[in-house]
């Protein structure tokens, strides 16, 4: 089913459904849902049920890697093969809305209900391809016996890192798990990014940031670390988390997978928002990775996919529901703004102005390019100017060949 109705229309066909539901389980139409992970498996199958017991239209809730996902909704979903939705982060959007098999969603006045920058991560050349149903983004952790205070500034934090290290309390400043996504935050702060935005709010290539004033100054924060030996120059993700849960860190940039190992060690620690370069800027701000439903336009019963995302699931209700079952961030915006543990609470402060991962194809080749420089940098290599310059160079040519 390519063409897709109105949100008018497609009230209509929902009484449609709700008139002919016998009809519709006499042709034994099922639906199915992929997910890429089995936190939301028991919660969204009970909704199924409810669907079926309110639709006469069963829903089969499936785990599926998100690799078998992305190879079946750019390859078999062509042909009408697939599933007939999926749960999916925002990032791989792209490409499937490339190949024609995303359908296009319409939340009517419904969307004024979702955060903001959710939706903006399923929009894509200006159409909104699926239903947002939770943030995540990465925190600024700091171990709150040593730092009881969170400082403000990045220049701060350097400087009550290195008067802890100086007195042996520390071995390591900061955990930086990468210097790419983890330590975006660092970034921005000095008003770093990757890509713009074109006149109609879509990341553009043609407003490439990577080697910009900005990111420059950023890494140039990690390099003068590094310099003064307070930060390894061998930047390891698990070293990261194995220093801060050990009380041999001050801070690190991690996300909501990192609270079960920090519990685990019981390290004293606090979540708040990211520093800013100075006393008068902007704090800096983390990627937003947004999970959510897509239809697969292709689907023989796209339409009813639509009713299920659209007209059944997407209430408050159902999303409170979603949200007790796997206390992520939700994207129902009266139900994020609500959260009141100490560390849902931190990451959506750290998280306020987070801005969807791009999905834009030409995101796919920045990743290496960007680890390559920070590499060069922090090993004196290269300056972090010459670094990212490089880089820019590197990723152009692959979107460019």
């Amino acid at each position: 089913m390519k063409h897709f109705l109105s949100n008018t229309a497609r009230i209509l066909a929902l009484l449609l459904v709700l008139s002919t539901t016998s009809l519709i389980a006499a042709q034994d139409v099922e639906l199915t849902l992929w997910v890429y992970d089995d936190g939301r498996l028991e919660i969204l199958t009970e909704l199924g049920a409810e669907f079926e017991a309110e639709f006469g239209v069963p829903v089969l809730v499936e785990v599926v890697d998100l690799t078998e996902i992305r190879n079946a909704m750019t390859l078999g979903a062509a042909s009408g093969e697939g599933p007939d939705m999926i749960i999916i982060p925002h990032d791989n959007l792209g490409p499937i809305v490339e190949n024609g098999v995303a359908a296009p969603i319409d939340l009517g006045d419904n969307a004024e209900n979702f955060l903001p920058n959710a939706l903006d991560g399923f929009t894509y050349n200006g159409q909104l391809y699926g239903v947002p149903l939770a943030v995540e983004n990465i925190g600024f952790f700091r171990n709150a016996d040593l730092v009881p205070e969170a400082p403000a500034t990045w220049d701060e934090v350097a400087e009550v890192g290195l008067e802890l290290l100086d007195n042996g309390d520390i071995d390591s400043v900061i955990g930086l798990p990468d210097l790419t996504y983890n330590s975006y935050p660092i970034f921005t702060a000095y008003g770093g990014y990757i890509f713009g935005r074109d006149d109609e709010g879509n990341f553009t290539i043609e407003d490439f940031g990577l080697n910009n004033e900005g990111m420059a100054a950023g890494l140039e924060w990690v390099v003068n670390l590094v310099d003064e030996g307070a930060v390894s120059e061998n930047i390891d993700w698990e070293a990261a988390h194995v220093q801060f849960e050990t009380g041999r860190s001050a801070f690190i940039l991690t996300g909501p997978w990192a609270i079960n190992r920090f519990d685990t060690a019981g390290v004293p620690y606090a979540i708040s928002a990211f520093p800013a370069a100075d006393a008068d800027a902007e704090p800096g701000y983390p990627f937003l990775g947004v999970q959510g439903l897509v239809v697969n336009a292709n689907s023989e019963d796209a339409i009813l996919a639509q009713v299920f995302a659209v007209e059944f699931l997407a209430s408050e209700e159902n999303f409170q529901r979603i949200f007790d079952a796997e206390p992520r961030p939700s994207a129902w915006a009266s139900i994020f703004t609500a959260a009141s543990d100490p560390n849902t609470a931190g990451f959506n402060e750290a998280g306020v102005n987070a801005v969807p991962m791009p999905s834009i194809p030409a995101m796919g080749f920045v990743w290496d390019a960007w680890v390559n420089a920070g590499a060069l940098a922090v090993q004196g290599e290269l300056t972090p100017q010459e670094a990212l310059d490089g880089a820019v160079t590197q990723v152009l040519a692959q979107v460019e060949g």
